[in-house]
């Protein structure tokens, strides 16, 4: 099956590189039964990948069984995976099987499974290895054949350093690994999941369907998103239900965003004689290109400065006397004076009489062709060296993953 038809029907949303590269490593498992272990932050989508693996496996006839092992209190958490004997506690009226159990021939989802007890992680090793548990209560020992995909929002390397998790589990768990890049990662895949959570809510609640301004789309796409998709669908349902107008501003959308959230915008700091400084965000286009006009004031003030210096410069009595020969080619006698300004005849059929001073603008020009030939040659190198990895080349690069994206596109690369 390809990349696009699995996206399509589990309904994942999105074309960034390193999403494509983790469903390319689910389907290429699917196959097999080794383990796998899916990392990634808090609402990337995670259940989605042991989903996929079931559905394209060989089990995808038998149970498949998601259990949230954050959510079982512990002093039950091995009833539950394993099973328990009639009067094994206090409560067990009767034998009851484990999801190991249900599960058979088919696939179990643990998720977050840093969070498990120590001594229901020594039962599940052994459940890894040799396919054997006993319910809780029982000496009997029973058989199982499942396959095991795990999730983690947590650094399990850290778990393993402090205590926290049995390091042989890990390797067991961990016989491939698939990440999920947060959102923030993800900035040209935020507009499509925005508009997917748009149209589903509009059909949901008979609504209309909110949209974003030009504006508001940048914002969206340069917020940081801590809580991933899942914060971005709890937004874009929120503003479905509540706002009358339909389309969506920056500032009201910065309403439904948490005040603590950073952004990759730059900050604008209004100063006046009231106070010393402040977030001004009145201006969507000031948020968006405050240090793009500043840059280009900059340019400005310096090309003025510079046609400045070259009107005023006059030829000095050594320059006259060490480039007397160039001189002459340029005004016929070699009359120059060093009170007049030096100046380049016309190279157009205008007569000789009448010479044509240097224009700045060619100068940089010439300066900005040879600036674009070094931004090229930098962005292929890095590309060169991170294997066309786009995502790589541009933490090397120091910009981000869409500027690199949208300068290889400028550039042909």
């Amino acid at each position: 099956m390809e990349i696009q038809a699995i996206k399509q029907r589990f309904s994942i949303i999105g074309n960034t590189p390193a999403l494509n590269r983790a469903l390319e490593k689910a389907k290429r498992v699917a196959t097999t039964d080794i383990s796998v272990l899916v990392t990634g932050e808090s609402g990337v989508g995670k259940e989605n990948i042991p989903r996929i693996i079931h559905a394209l496996s060989m089990r995808k006839h038998h149970p498949y069984i998601a259990v949230n092992c954050g959510a079982i209190p512990e002093g039950t958490i091995d009833s539950e995976l394993f099973g328990h004997e009639k009067g094994s506690f206090t409560g067990a009226t009767q034998a009851r099987k484990g999801y190991f159990e249900e599960a058979h021939s088919g696939t179990i989802f643990l998720d977050e499974v840093a969070e498990l007890p120590l001594a229901t992680q020594v039962r599940l090793l052994r459940v890894l290895e040799t396919g054997e548990f006993m319910r809780v209560g029982s000496s009997k020992v029973l058989k199982t054949d499942v396959r095991i995909v795990a999730a983690t929002n947590v650094n399990m390397e850290k778990a393993i350093t402090d205590g926290k998790f049995r390091e042989d589990l890990y390797y067991r768990l961990n016989t491939v690994e698939i990440q999920l890049p947060p959102l923030r990662n993800r900035s040209e895949d935020i507009l499509l999941l925005f508009r997917k959570f748009a149209s589903d809510f509009a059909e949901k609640y008979r609504m209309p369907v909110i949209r974003l301004t030009p504006e508001a789309e940048q914002l969206a796409m340069a917020h940081s998103w801590p809580g991933n998709i899942r914060q971005l669908r709890n937004v874009v349902e929120q503003i479905s239900v509540i706002e009358t107008d339909r389309d969506i501003r920056p500032e009201k959308l910065l309403e439904y965003l948490p005040k603590h959230s950073s952004t990759r915008l730059p900050a604008l700091v209004k100063k006046d004689s009231s106070s010393s400084g402040s977030s001004d965000f009145s201006s969507e286009r000031d948020i968006l290109y405050k240090i793009l006009f500043d840059m280009r004031d900059d340019l400005n003030d310096l090309k003025k400065l510079t046609m400045k210096l070259l009107e005023d410069a006059v030829p000095s009595e050594q320059f006259i006397e060490e480039n007397q020969g160039l001189i002459e080619n340029i005004y016929g006698d070699g009359s120059v004076k060093s009170e007049q300004r030096l100046v380049l005849p016309s190279r157009s059929n205008e007569p000789e009489s009448s010479p044509k001073t240097l224009e700045i603008d060619d100068i940089y020009e010439e300066e900005i062709i040879s600036l674009q030939d070094k931004e090229v040659e930098l962005i292929r190198r890095a590309l060169e060296r991170n294997q066309g990895k786009r995502k790589d080349a541009a933490e090397e690069l120091g910009i981000s993953e869409r500027t690199l994206y949208r300068k290889i596109k400028q550039f042909e690369l």
